[in-house]
């Protein structure tokens, strides 16, 4: 039987965020034919959510919703509409440090430490401060190790930044480049960090996620489920009939696993481009690939029986520095939505105690419930031993104090992500300048986590945006700022942005 082939001005491959942002654009302008693709069921890629047989919900990793657009604000309102879609938070977080929580950011929390340490910190940072002034605005830093040195001081880099990059990223800090940071990492004041420490003060909440949002139902996911809802069925193929096989760039050609061929006009690709680079059987693509460098991410999720403890009380995500435990940071699930974990009046064994034990009784018993999510992140560099993960893991939360060793567990979950954290290695600028531009001479847009491999415009609002901006791209030949300048949409000047319609379609 002949294939089918379908004709498409743009076609879109992903249902993430990105691929979404796309899908979204064109239903609106309404000014090309379109179809958006995906091999997974249930769209939200990265930012999806899993459900364990207990009830109990985990992200694919540590999301929330706070922005930098009017425009994803508006696509987000539209597909959940109601405030009781939503609950706001106040960030609740910290650093877990010599067995003690330091309020986040840790380098602007230095009052909490013991005096010795600091004295150590402050001298620090003076000397990192005096060596600036001496030094000329053309001399970069060479790399993110080298970037804390210079704004943290080379005591706060040994006992937090550099063990705590390391075991975010799976790579040495020193083999990461320092044009990604923007507003991800806080640069001390010196004046308000001294006077902080005389007075014993804590500072103020810092960074853009300051307050954030997070839905009543259905996890993060949820809210990709509702944008996909939005979307015209007959324009949408997830799931097996979804699936790509094989790009062919020079004849504009996808092949998808029923059988279907999609002629398209232009592509949005939101598949990791190392995996673009393979589905194109591109030998030239493929090396310019190989400096790109990723993390693989593991995430584990556990249900606990009982109340909130009050020393759990209302963090939100919470970061680990040292060895003491595998993960780098755990967020407080339970705390984001009465609806992550099963009503209370649910019946659920006990699995196991913290401590390993066997519970007293392997009857189903009531809740009330709370729940922990962790992240362990894996690569050549930092390798991770699965067969233990769990085991390592629960120990890690009494090590931590996060769980006590009778605590009753109830659900466990763990799932690998092998394309995690897009690395910002030193390679990685010289190799998208390759690679971006490559791709677009092919009418090939890849954008994305991993389509366009930059982890500072990573974000869901930023990712959702990187697809709207490359349609605006395609069919009127607008500017891509979050591509082409995360500082700026990471910035202050970048207030309430609504984009314009455009018209006309490039064939």
């Amino acid at each position: 039987m002949a294939n089918k082939e379908i004709d498409v001005d743009v076609l879109v491959i992903g249902a993430g965020p990105t691929g979404l942002g796309a899908a979204k654009r064109l239903q609106q302008l309404n000014s090309a034919s379109w179809l958006i693709v995906d091999s997974i069921e249930t769209p939200g890629g990265l930012a999806s959510t899993d459900i364990t047989p207990e009830g109990f919900l985990f992200d694919v990793g540590g999301h929330v919703i706070f922005s930098h657009y009017k425009y994803f604000d508006d696509c987000l309102n539209e597909a959940l509409p109601n405030a009781s879609d939503w609950y706001e938070h106040q960030r609740v977080s910290y650093v877990r440090y010599q067995d003690r929580w330091v309020p986040y950011p840790f380098q602007n929390n230095i009052a909490v430490l013991d005096k010795e340490e600091q004295a150590k910190c402050l001298l620090s940072l003076i000397d990192a401060t005096v060596e600036a002034r001496a030094r000329a605005t053309t001399d970069k830093p060479q790399n993110f190790d080298e970037w804390n040195r210079r704004n943290v001081g080379e005591r706060l880099n040994e006992i937090f930044m550099r063990p705590y990059n390391f075991k975010v990223w799976a790579v040495p800090p020193s083999r990461m480049n320092a044009t990604w940071l923007g507003e991800r990492v806080a640069a001390p004041n010196l004046k308000l960090l001294t006077s902080n420490v005389v007075l014993n003060k804590v500072a103020g909440n810092w960074g853009p996620n300051a307050t954030f949002k997070f839905p009543a139902h259905g996890g993060t996911g949820g809210i990709w489920i509702a944008v996909a809802n939005t979307l015209a069925k007959d324009k949408t193929r997830f799931g097996s009939h979804g699936s790509v096989t094989r790009v062919d760039a020079d004849n504009k050609k996808v092949y998808l696993k029923d059988g279907t061929v999609v002629n398209y006009g232009s592509l949005v690709s939101t598949m990791a481009v190392d995996h673009l680079a393979q589905s194109m059987g591109d030998t030239k693509l493929q090396q310019m690939c190989k400096p790109l460098f990723y993390s693989s991410t593991n995430v584990i999720g556990i249900g606990i029986r009982g109340e909130r403890p009050e020393r759990i009380g209302d963090k939100c995500w919470l970061y680990f520095p040292e060895d003491n435990c595998p993960f780098y940071r755990a967020t407080i699930f339970s705390n984001y939505s009465p609806f992550n974990q099963p009503n209370e009046t649910a019946k659920i064994p006990t699995k196991q105690l913290a401590n390993g034990q066997k519970p007293a009784s392997s009857a189903a018993q009531p809740g009330p419930y709370w729940s922990i999510m962790l992240e362990v992140s894996e690569s050549s560099h930092k390798p991770v031993n699965q067969d233990t993960l769990l085991a390592d893991s629960i120990q890690g939360l009494i090590n931590t104090e996060l769980l006590k060793p009778e605590d009753e567990i109830v659900s466990t979950y763990v799932r690998r992500f092998d394309h995690g954290y897009p690395t910002p290695s030193i390679e990685r600028n010289g190799a998208l300048t390759e690679i971006l531009p490559y791709l677009q001479e092919k009418d090939i847009l890849s954008r994305g986590r991993f389509g366009s491999w930059k982890y500072e415009v990573g974000n869901q609002d930023h990712s959702f945006m990187l697809g709207v901006e490359a349609v605006d791209n395609i069919i009127s030949g607008g500017l891509e700022l979050t591509l082409s300048n995360p500082d700026f949409v990471n910035s202050r000047a970048n207030t309430e942005r609504r984009l314009k319609t455009f018209k006309g379609v490039r064939r």
